[in-house]
């Protein structure tokens, strides 16, 4: 009779305890929700570009031919892959799609392939970095190593990641040859490169903020400094600040694991398809697919009066690498060209395995270009010669024929 009430005893209190516990669980459940609902609520994020003046059937007749032309004479259909679109005020004007994305499935380009946007993922995050700053939430001129503790150069600043004035290795070179550092049977991720700058005591290349030089390295680490601000992963970051504010519905951070078999892949010229490497599952500086449209609307999005405080904006548009007289130049997170005529032309170009791309605001015109590709090209990078079409650019292409 004792055991009996014992037992009950005992099977109420594992009841009581299941109760207790499972009540916590959904506690900490719905607590872990409102966190995150919380993170989501208090991100700054880009808002979509509003209504922009219609194109006259005038303005589309003096210009369309001229594309037209020059897309003929660059991007031959017969040897070209990839996405091709000029826009004005928003409004699409002219826009090619042609080749294969796929192949070996026979499966071709169209309006809604994603296509690995190599370097050109760098405006993308800088204009993540940015809008954090903007809300207050980070300092251009922070020290890097205030955010992430183990970064090993203390004079580094933001800002000097965003301009490639940090004097940093590029990642592809100390990973590259010695196993030392980096076993190349293994996947290279963000947190492994900072692991690796702290520990393995990587020189820099020039002493901190005397210089230009692009570096990838400087990306990773603003990725990094992303995650480390908002809360969320770099992938979740993106897509919650840029991408589903803006509706691009088609643009996504590359996930190694969970997308390298889905991917559009890249192809060398002659056809010959390009292996993903050990490089792949890095972020920030690369790694974002997308399509020409939704880079519209990001560029839109970029070109709203209130996108960025207008003493902010300007700081993006300013050269960051004057030590050598010269027209080439890079602001915050944009390449640009600065005549002594005082004409600027803003652009990012991208080239990862096969695939080669060009982004092109004119911003004075309200005029956006787009060029993406999966077979190597550098004729992507032409698209450079429209501009004169919208503007007063003083290029000289002669040498380039």
């Amino acid at each position: 009779m004792k055991m009996s009430i014992l037992k009950k005893t005992n099977i109420l209190q594992i009841l009581t305890l299941s109760i207790v516990l499972g009540s916590c669980g959904q506690q900490k459940t719905k607590i872990e929700k409102n966190e995150a609902a919380i993170i989501e609520d208090t991100l700054p994020k880009m808002k979509p570009a509003d209504p922009e003046a219609k194109v006259s059937q005038a303005y589309l007749n003096s210009v369309t031919g001229r594309i037209n032309h020059f897309y003929n004479k660059n991007w031959p259909n017969d040897k070209m892959n990839g996405s091709f679109l000029v826009a004005k005020n928003g409004q699409i004007i002219f826009e090619r799609y042609n080749g294969y994305a796929d192949k070996n499935e026979g499966t071709t380009i169209n309006e809604n392939t994603p296509l690995h946007i190599a370097s050109v993922s760098k405006v993308l995050t800088a204009t993540a970095v940015l809008k954090l700053v903007n809300a207050g939430k980070l300092d251009l001129d922070q020290k890097v190593n205030t955010i992430l503790k183990t970064f090993p150069y203390p004079e580094c600043t933001v800002r000097m990641l965003l301009s490639h004035r940090s004097g940093m290795r590029n990642y592809a070179y100390f990973t590259d040859r010695d196993k030392s550092v980096w076993d190349r049977h293994n996947q290279l991720t963000n947190k492994d490169i900072l692991e690796i700058l702290a520990t393995k005591n990587i020189g820099l290349e020039s002493t901190t903020g005397t210089r230009f030089a692009y570096c990838n390295t400087n990306y990773v680490m603003l990725a990094l400094i992303i995650e480390k601000i908002t809360g969320l992963t770099y992938k979740e970051a993106m897509t919650e600040m840029i991408f589903k504010p803006l509706g691009m519905t088609h643009t996504f951070v590359f996930d190694y694991e969970k997308d390298r078999k889905t991917i559009v892949p890249s192809y060398k010229g002659n056809n010959v398809e390009i292996g993903l490497d050990y490089m792949d599952a890095v972020y920030g500086d690369k790694n974002i697919f997308s399509t020409p449209r939704d880079l519209l609307k990001f560029d839109r999005a970029r070109n709203r009066p209130d996108f960025l405080k207008p003493d902010l904006l300007k700081q993006v548009y300013t050269g960051y690498s004057n030590e050598r007289k010269g027209t080439k130049n890079y602001g915050l997170g944009i390449r640009m060209i600065n005549w002594d005529s005082g004409q600027n032309f803003y652009f990012h170009n991208g080239w990862w395995h096969g695939y080669t791309s060009s982004y092109i605001p004119l911003m004075n015109e309200n005029v956006t270009i787009i060029a993406l590709s999966n077979k190597f090209t550098r004729n992507t990078y032409a698209v450079r010669k429209l501009a004169p079409i919208f503007g007063d650019y003083p290029f000289n292409f002669k040498d380039e024929e």
